[in-house]
């Protein structure tokens, strides 16, 4: 009994070293996170916001490895940003925290080991499944409201869209070990999500009597803002009218640089006689 014991360690110190990666590692990350759909239809980069998170990654080898990511992240868009007319005049905006929980697969371009004098630095992809949470918001008069229970499409009072959602994750990444430790880890990832609503815009202008009197006045002002701009005097908000585009999905990316700690593989003891 004691004989196999003893090769069964042998066997597991030699499968340890020839995957000397194998462990699990810790960290956090800080960044910035931009968002793209309706209200950022031209790519415009000039608004980016906060982001930050939790990273737990298990690595199975010196190639591949699996991981969890808890994020905080801050997104916002204008429609006086926008080169388009139509949006100029729409004049619509948001602000939204997301809440971000993400499972990756990660792939490492070259073998990277911790502690290795060769093996210290890779690039890598990574592919996966995000869960959100989001509260889009806008100011008026100088105080914030929360869009989504003021219906501002017309949806009816307990048929909003959902404040939780999926969405599929992808992005690349670099990593470069400081020691055996302690290694960074910079990355750009992006969300692509289940939802349109992410900005409070979709579909179509809904009805002002109909809104207003299921949701208030607030609501008929924050659905159709182009009253606001400057020498406009009819707004463009007719019933029936196109609000968003309610074909294309919203999305998000994240530039971040990364902190992260490697606990270890399991070491095993020298063996003499």
């Amino acid at each position: 009994m004691k004989k196999f014991l003893f090769l069964v360690i042998i066997l597991a110190c030699s499968f340890g070293k020839a995957n000397a990666q194998i462990g699990f590692e810790a960290g956090g990350w800080i960044g910035a996170a931009h968002y793209f759909g309706d209200l950022n239809t031209n790519f415009h980069l000039g608004r980016p916001g906060l982001a930050g998170g939790l990273i737990g990654r298990y690595n199975f080898n010196n190639r591949v490895s699996i991981k969890l990511t808890a994020n905080y992240l801050s997104v916002s868009a204008f429609d006086s940003d926008s080169d388009n007319t139509f949006e100029q005049t729409r004049n619509l905006s948001f602000k939204s925290d997301v809440f971000d929980g993400s499972l990756q697969l990660e792939f490492n371009f070259l073998p990277y080991t911790h502690g290795s004098n060769d093996e210290f630095f890779t690039p890598y992809i990574m592919g996966g499944f995000s869960v959100i949470n989001f509260d889009p918001r806008a100011e008026l008069n100088g105080e914030w409201y929360d869009l989504r229970p003021l219906g501002t499409e017309g949806q009816f009072k307990g048929e909003e869209y959902y404040s939780i959602t999926g969405g599929v994750n992808f992005g690349f990444g670099f990593k470069i070990d400081l020691n055996y430790e302690w290694s960074i880890n910079i990355e750009l990832s992006s969300r692509y999500l289940f939802t349109d609503y992410l900005d409070d815009v979709s579909g179509l202008y809904a009805d002002k009597d109909d809104l207003e009197a299921l949701r208030g006045e607030t609501a008929v002002l924050l659905a159709d803002r182009s009253v606001e701009v400057s020498g406009l005097e009819v707004p463009i908000g007719e019933a029936g009218r196109q609000r968003g585009n309610s074909n294309r999905n919203d999305s998000y990316a994240m530039l971040g640089i990364g902190l992260v700690y490697y606990f270890g593989d399991i070491r095993c003891p020298t063996y003499s006689r």
